[in-house]
């Protein structure tokens, strides 16, 4: 098995995973709810988020793991400074999914681990890769056959980016990469060549 790199500070991430045996990880809208929720309150003081999607068995979410100065910019007043300088990110997030998977598992009366171990993560570290996984994450439920756009399935952030409403993704930066919404609709409308994209993923992702 090869070894699990810890995520890095200032470094742009894929992190996906699905439920154990592939089982669903979400069962009602309150689940969903509450998976944004915690995700955000855990997540959003040490990574920038730029796209994700929920799916019934899995999920993905790129993000720009912080700079060690940003989160101690961010959290110095709330966290004191010895704490803040054991934070890390791979434990946050694993932490994450142990919070969500106890609320769950009360939730369903079961007991045992929900997710798969240890999430998988994909560094991106060029444009294309960047623009390309933002339009995979969004199209995931298109291309698992659930929808046939983007813009019909409500648990994604495509909405965000064309909502006047504060939103808690990088959206400014996202659609930076595509020159402007109207590039970037276009090219959620094509279908993609996974070939693009499949080179950046785990084996047997889903």
């Amino acid at each position: 098995m090869s070894k699990i790199e810890p995520l890095k500070y200032g470094r742009v991430y894929h992190i996906y995973n699905r439920g154990v045996n592939r089982m669903n990880i979400f069962r009602t809208e309150k689940n969903y709810e509450y998976f944004l929720k915690l995700y955000f309150e855990r997540i959003g003081p040490i990574a920038d988020t730029y796209s994700w999607v929920l799916m019934k068995n899995h999920f993905h979410v790129m993000v720009r793991i912080k700079t060690l100065k940003e989160i101690f910019d961010k959290l110095a007043t709330t966290m004191e400074v010895d704490k803040l300088k054991r934070l890390n990110p791979s434990r946050q997030f694993a932490n994450f999914f142990i919070a969500y998977s106890r609320a769950f598992n009360i939730q369903e009366k079961r007991k045992g681990g929900l997710m798969e171990k240890p999430f998988c993560r994909k560094e991106v570290d060029s444009l294309k890769y960047f623009k390309d996984l933002v339009i995979y994450i969004h199209r995931n439920p298109v291309h698992h056959g659930i929808t046939t756009s983007p813009k019909d399935y409500p648990w994604s952030s495509y909405h965000n980016y064309f909502s006047v409403n504060p939103s808690p993704i990088s959206k400014t930066e996202v659609l930076s990469w595509f020159d402007s919404t109207i590039t970037f609709k276009q090219c959620h409308r094509k279908p993609q060549d996974l070939s693009d994209i499949e080179q950046y993923l785990v084996e047997d992702e889903e």
